[in-house]
């Protein structure tokens, strides 16, 4: 079964998240997929910009608990959208939750739809936005992150561009993104590539930096007591003990 859908239109590549099963939760299996579909686009000559978008309701749940991708899949996944020498997009027109918000942070540019909906729900299960920290730190209001991280509330559409989550949100997430990708089809590939990576290359030092702290955290947090709670609790859908 192929996780990634790929669609290709005047040089813009299109990789769709396509896990409705468990809505497009980042398993192994997708992380896999999504990591060689963004390798092959990084090869192609034809390939100008990357769109990353998804089916059903929901842009990404965050991690899989039943099949979860190992700490170093996923910082690889994040490092791999930031340094790619062609812009990514993100086209978000449901919920996102948890590690999906890294994939967000990870793009050049993201934008939103009304009806989108963000949680970083790490804290209900037992651990830390830890890894995807690596892309949001750098990128987003602190002040907004230390409450939406300790809270795990969720926040809308405009709420999320207000931060810098978002580029941009929208009535119409395609009307947004319309003047976006014409002009990425109208800059030169050399150009695209040199800006971007002016753009990353502090983020990419910070990323660099605090990698391997940020993932054994994150391996840490989910071999805990409390996060077995929470990851137990949210699968048979009660509050964990911990709740007052």
């Amino acid at each position: 079964m192929t996780l990634i859908g790929r669609t290709r239109a005047r040089g813009v590549e299109t990789l769709t998240l396509d896990s409705p099963h468990n809505r497009n939760a980042l398993s192994a299996a997708l992380v896999g997929e999504l990591t060689d579909a963004l390798a092959d686009c990084a090869k192609d000559a034809d390939v100008r910009a990357i769109v990353l978008t998804h089916t059903g309701n929901t842009f990404s749940a965050g991690a899989d608990l039943r099949d979860p991708p190992p700490p170093e899949a996923l910082v690889a996944l994040l490092r791999q959208i930031l340094a790619l020498p062609k812009p990514v997009v993100a086209r978000v027109t449901g919920h996102v939750r948890a590690g999906g918000l890294g994939l967000l942070a990870a793009c050049d540019i993201s934008a939103a739809s009304q009806q989108a909906t963000f949680a970083f729900t790490e804290v209900h299960i037992g651990v830390a936005p830890a890894v995807i920290s690596l892309a949001l730190l750098p990128r987003t209001d602190p002040r907004a992150l230390a409450r939406y991280y300790l809270t795990g509330e969720r926040f809308t559409a405009p709420e999320a561009a207000r931060i810098g989550l978002l580029t941009t949100a929208g009535e119409d997430v395609d009307e947004a993104l319309a003047p976006i990708l014409d002009g990425l089809r109208r800059a030169s590939p050399q150009a695209l590539a040199e800006t971007k990576a002016l753009l990353t290359a502090k983020v990419l030092e910070a990323f660099d930096r605090d990698a391997a702290d940020l993932t054994a955290l994150s391996a840490r947090l989910f071999s805990s007591a409390q996060a077995r709670e929470g990851m137990t609790a949210f699968l048979e859908r009660r509050d964990p003990a911990w709740v007052v």
